[in-house]
């Protein structure tokens, strides 16, 4: 027997499946293309991420009996809303939360209703959530907006195209900035500036609620079996904080992805303008964090513009001393989360001189995301979070010898790297869950989570860290006051 666990990331998806013993059979990933433009603009369309998931489902079943999944869970990263019509088919691509477009309707926002939505939403409004992006597309394309008759998200709209459902999770909509945080229900006075109702938007259900079977287009499509369960499901990070252990109170995930996160596990959530705060999915549990907009993105970035392979930054960085010589970078590719909550910050090298090499600056690279975290883990100690001494570090930039060291040093952490760790696998192992395959999120982790190593950071390191870490404030606050100019 098989659960199927099925995540949409920044530029792909990926399915994962798993035996009832939590073993990883079989996992596939595709692509799809983000659709970038002037002003910020950065779309999906939302049935490029049906399609990938067909085909990774279609691949991860080679050689299985369909009847045997008992249970399938999407997954996919939050804020990404589908506007669709009385027929439940988009109207148009999805604004995807790293588009900045927004920038005019979040000013608005703050300056008119900004206190109201934070008490509600307990985050302050910026280009990155829901409202100010749906907005966007209502003051820019009217005519399109006309035809709204439904609002959904990324994974409910794909599991919707599987089962016929119209709902979602309370963590999801936590990150529409639509959704009242403390009752768990849409908010009417939000929905309305928006001239949205509760009417259009879907019902709200526990992450592991069964809320409906595969149909007959979705199978021949997938080559799951008719009346295959599906779960709701939840977000990627929540996800990903459940696949790498995160289930107790003070236990923390260091991502390196596309975007960088710390999130610590905490019976308390923490209303701030620069903390994100979600529900865990363990009842009266809350994973606040920081980000980091753009931390692989950044490596992404420099080996899209000037050539190369992250396998050959790596072993190059590896050659450079601490310091990058001098060079520094700060990751503001997109403008920067915390602790800046700054969409219009741009990134820099500073300190170029005739001696840097290529390798210098792919270093410089990854040391500016790691000052960023640091940046972002300080901000978090200030604000009361209590941050231990130990991480699980997940994402793609996490497989980088060298990067996880220098993270390691630069935050003085232990990194404690896990088998499988991604979205992918904690939708897969919440199926787990409601297809009997383990009791619950604690038995699930005890199954299912293989620590396979550790980096511990070099104190003398961590101590030339620190020293580079004041050079970076100062420039970071160069920075804000260039991009604070009007």
């Amino acid at each position: 027997m098989y659960v199927l666990g099925v995540d949409f990331g920044g530029g792909a998806s990926k399915a994962t499946l798993m035996d009832k013993n939590g073993k990883v059979v079989a996992t596939a990933t595709a692509e799809y293309p983000t659709h970038y433009g002037e002003g910020g603009k950065a779309e999906q369309n939302p049935l490029d991420w049906y399609e990938a998931a067909c085909k990774n489902i279609r691949s991860v079943l080679k050689g299985i009996n369909a009847e045997e999944v008992k249970c399938l869970c999407f997954d996919a990263a939050t804020h990404t809303a589908v506007l669709m019509d009385e027929n439940g088919a988009p109207v148009c691509d999805s604004v995807y939360w790293t588009d900045t477009r927004s920038v005019k309707e979040k000013e608005y926002l703050a300056e008119n209703f900004g206190q109201e939505i934070f008490k509600k939403c307990k985050h302050n409004v910026d280009t990155i959530w829901t409202l100010p992006e749906i907005l966007f597309v209502k003051n820019a394309y009217p005519e399109i907006y006309k035809k709204v008759k439904k609002v959904t998200f990324a994974k409910d709209f794909v599991r919707g195209k599987f089962t016929g459902d119209f709902v979602t999770d309370y963590i999801e909509a936590q990150g529409s900035m639509l959704f009242d945080f403390d009752k768990k229900e849409w908010d009417k006075r939000l929905l309305s500036l928006v001239s949205l109702t509760e009417a259009h938007m879907p019902k709200i259900v526990n992450p592991l609620e069964q809320v409906g079977q595969v149909r007959d287009g979705a199978a021949k499509d997938s080559g799951l079996a008719v009346g295959t369960p599906v779960i709701c499901g939840a977000t990627d990070t929540v996800m990903e904080v459940f696949a790498a252990g995160g289930v107790r109170q003070g236990e923390m995930t260091l991502k390196l992805a596309t975007a960088g996160r710390i999130c610590v596990v905490s019976d308390e959530y923490y209303p701030d303008k620069n903390i994100i705060n979600y529900s865990h999915l363990k009842e009266n549990l809350y994973y606040p964090g920081s980000a980091t907009k753009s931390c692989a993105a950044s490596l992404r970035w420099f080996r899209d513009t000037f050539g190369g392979s992250f396998e050959e930054f790596s072993e190059e960085a590896k050659q450079i001393d601490v310091g990058s010589n001098g060079l520094i970078f700060h990751p503001y590719l997109m403008g920067e989360l915390t602790p800046h909550a700054n969409p219009m910050l741009r990134g820099s090298f500073i300190g170029v001189s005739a001696g840097h090499t290529k390798a210098h600056f792919a270093r410089a690279v990854m040391e500016g995301v790691a000052m960023s975290l640091l940046d972002s883990k300080k901000y978090l100690e200030e604000k009361g979070v209590n941050i231990g001494k130990t991480a699980y570090i997940i994402g793609g930039g996490a497989k980088s010898e060298v990067w996880r060291q220098i993270v390691a040093d630069a935050l003085n952490l232990t990194l404690i790297q896990t088998k499988h760790n991604d979205s992918s696998f904690g939708s897969a192992m919440c199926a787990g869950i409601s297809a009997g395959f383990f009791k619950d999120y604690d038995d699930a982790v005890a199954v299912c989570q293989k620590v396979t190593g550790e980096t511990k950071p070099i104190a003398k390191n961590t101590e030339k860290y620190a020293k580079i870490f004041q050079k970076y404030k100062k420039i970071s606050a160069f920075l804000t006051e260039l991009a604070d100019e009007k």
